[in-house]
């Protein structure tokens, strides 16, 4: 009776917590319009615990979802725009001397932005490698060390960082290290007619559309919780097992990575996998993932995670192929 009653509570919890991310879901698309997929995509690597990166050019609201998920979700967000003279202090913040009315000196810790719940690092690549690696220690470890100190950061603490594809000049691109700690890395494209239509007529008039509040930082802690309670059933379990080791070169798979990639992706491709696949369900209303959810996420869980040949890029060979491939193989 006791596992009856256990599963019974998990249930009410899961549609419970579906009924909220609905209203979620409503919320930022009276505000971002034509982009569905970018925003379940988002909301699902929240859900997951995770950070994301946002690939696409300029102008197509990816800093407007970001101040959009602060509000919806009920979490403190902040914005920090890269640039190649951005220092690790910009970021983490610093230690300053100061007097004090009876004379003596003291070093007080100003916090940086990163001491918030939802970080838009804008345009990563153009922070030098330094600055990168003090964003790293925070998004892998939830922590900073300044002036020999270990300070938390809040909870939950999530990076959204966004990369424009097309202004290579003057960046400096992202180690490997940095690139495996996003859970997801997302294409944002351009809308179509009808969205860029309603985006048109919403934007250009006397008001605005508002979005309000569905969440609060401790629910999108205490779902984040349920998400890992969810079953996965094994073979959802083993089609993420058979894509993941069948994207390395070296596990002896398809041709077409043994020939045309260089490295793929570690153990943390999994777990992101099966975290998202968990979130995606309880998004689209469902109690437990299915091989449908592993095909959806599977490019933007790998093609970060993956690096062609030298040989395959002067071939014209296309990450989004190799993966369709590996994808055509869990059947």
């Amino acid at each position: 009776m006791g596992e009856v009653a256990e599963a019974e509570s998990l249930i009410a919890d899961i549609e419970a917590l579906g009924a909220k991310l609905q209203k979620a879901r409503q919320s930022v698309g009276r505000v971002i319009f034509g982009q569905d997929e970018v925003v379940d995509q988002v909301l699902i690597t929240l859900l997951s615990g995770g950070h994301v990166l946002l690939v696409g050019v300029p102008g197509l609201g990816k800093t407007k979802l970001v101040d959009t998920l602060g509000t919806v979700m009920g979490l403190d967000a902040r914005r920090v725009q890269f640039t190649p003279d951005l220092m690790p202090a910009d970021i983490l913040g610093s230690e300053v001397l100061e007097e004090g009315a009876d004379g003596k000196r003291a070093f007080r810790f100003l916090q940086g932005p990163v001491f918030c719940q939802l970080l838009m690092a804008d345009e990563i690549n153009r922070a030098s490698p330094r600055t990168q690696s003090a964003l790293l220690q925070a998004m892998q470890e939830h922590k900073v060390a300044i002036g020999g100190q270990i300070l938390p950061l809040p909870e939950p603490f999530h990076v959204l960082a966004t990369q424009n594809p097309i202004e290579q000049e003057g960046t400096y691109p992202l180690p490997e290290a940095q690139l495996d700690r996003f859970l997801l890395e997302i294409e944002v494209d351009y809308p179509d007619a009808a969205a860029e239509r309603a985006m048109l007529l919403a934007t250009t008039g006397a008001s605005e559309a508002k979005p309000v509040a569905a969440m609060t930082a401790r629910e999108l802690l205490e779902a984040q919780a349920l998400i890992r309670r969810i079953p996965v059933g094994e073979q959802v379990v083993d089609a993420i097992l058979k894509l993941v080791r069948g994207a390395r070169p070296g596990e002896g798979g398809l041709p077409t990575v043994r020939d045309n990639l260089a490295w793929g992706p570690g153990p943390r491709a999994a777990q992101a996998l099966m975290l998202a696949t968990r979130a995606r369900a309880v998004l689209d209303g469902r109690l437990s993932p299915s091989l449908d959810d592993v095909l959806a996420l599977a490019e933007p869980v790998l093609r970060h995670r993956m690096a062609l040949s030298f040989a395959a890029r002067a071939d014209g060979v296309k990450l989004a192929d190799v993966i369709a491939e590996l994808k055509a193989s869990l059947g």
